[in-house]
């Protein structure tokens, strides 16, 4: 047999004769997170977070990553990664590592808290209230002020 058709082979361990279509796919899952905790252990710490196992198909090694600069520094780090990758029976045909930047779709953008009036910065406002000639931008500058932190 050739090296790819053993690779594919370790791959494709579930059989397509073997149950429901169902149980095949959770098989199959079984085996990707298997695969995942593999690569990611093989991945530096400060390279983990963010980064995913996308596929391993003929000898190529799918890696997806949150931010470009992460994708570069796989790049970098490639061949200490394939090297403890091929100590593992599933991955002893790894040959090549491609980085795919996939970004977050959405950050979480934490509401913004509103600060407190200081009682220096009310008095500011008072004192530029008093100075001011504009009958409603001093009313508004007073209202301003009223609202100072106890």
């Amino acid at each position: 047999m050739n090296r790819k058709s053993d690779q594919k082979m370790i791959f494709s361990t579930v059989s397509p004769g073997s149950g429901s279509t169902l149980k095949q796919l959770i098989a199959k899952a079984g085996v990707h997170i298997e695969a995942e905790q593999i690569v990611l252990s093989a991945i530096p710490d400060d390279l983990v977070e963010g980064t995913r196992f996308v596929a391993c198909q003929d000898g190529e090694l799918v890696l997806s990553t949150d931010t470009a600069s992460k994708a570069t520094r796989l790049r970098f780090r490639q061949h200490e990664i394939m090297e403890l990758l091929r100590e593992n029976e599933l991955f002893r045909f790894v040959w090549k590592i491609r980085i795919k930047v996939v970004p977050a779709r959405f950050k979480a953008r934490k509401k913004a808290e509103k600060v407190p009036l200081s009682k220096e910065n009310a008095r500011l406002l008072s004192e530029e209230a008093g100075h001011t000639k504009d009958k409603a931008l001093r009313e508004v500058l007073e209202k301003l002020a009223s609202h100072v932190r106890d």
